[in-house]
């Protein structure tokens, strides 16, 4: 397992068509891939988790990965919330 903290940078934050995309990236990998913040855990894999997390550009989360192929979907989620 491992996790880092990655800053927004999409320029209109996690909205409806920027959170299809990443879940898009997730689903991917094999690896389960999480995101936090505050107090709330969501499956970046779920649309509908990710939705609730609202986030913002400039905003930071911390991203949870476990998983045969865990660096490469690291990687993948940082290059897509860093605007890569």
């Amino acid at each position: 397992m491992i996790n880092k903290e990655i800053t927004i940078r999409l320029e209109n934050g996690l909205e409806a068509r920027p959170v299809a995309l990443l879940v898009q990236v997730a689903s991917q990998y094999d690896s389960s891939v999480y995101l936090e913040t505050g107090d709330k855990r969501v499956n970046a894999k779920s649309i509908m988790g990710m939705m609730s997390l609202g986030l913002d550009l400039g905003e930071k989360v911390n991203v949870v990965v476990d998983g045969v192929d865990e660096n490469d979907a690291l990687t993948g989620i940082e290059n897509y919330l860093s605007g890569k």
